[in-house]
């Protein structure tokens, strides 16, 4: 599946550490997706929530780049690594 990042941010502070907002489109998905991720330290302990962008979307679609999320380490490092270009101390 392609994907296509359309924007990636990350912020920091003491409560929550480093929090990535990263939007993006799957080829073929009819909604788009966002997902947040959180680190204490910014280092490679990631956890994250996905959601579509804009509205409710397929839950099957949802599911599918949720598994995806989890099973294949480069599909998520590209977040990771678009959210951490954008962090600007």
């Amino acid at each position: 599946m392609k994907t296509t990042i359309i924007s990636a941010t990350m912020t920091r502070d003491e409560d929550n550490g480093y929090v990535g907002l990263i939007r993006f489109a799957i080829e073929n998905h009819k909604q788009g997706y966002e997902v947040t991720i959180q680190s204490d330290n910014g280092k490679n302990n990631w956890s994250y929530a996905l959601n579509f962008s804009d509205g409710a979307g397929s839950e099957e679609e949802i599911q599918v780049v949720d598994e995806w999320l989890e099973e294949d380490d480069a599909f998520f490092e590209q977040f990771v690594i678009a959210a951490k270009s954008a962090y600007r101390e």
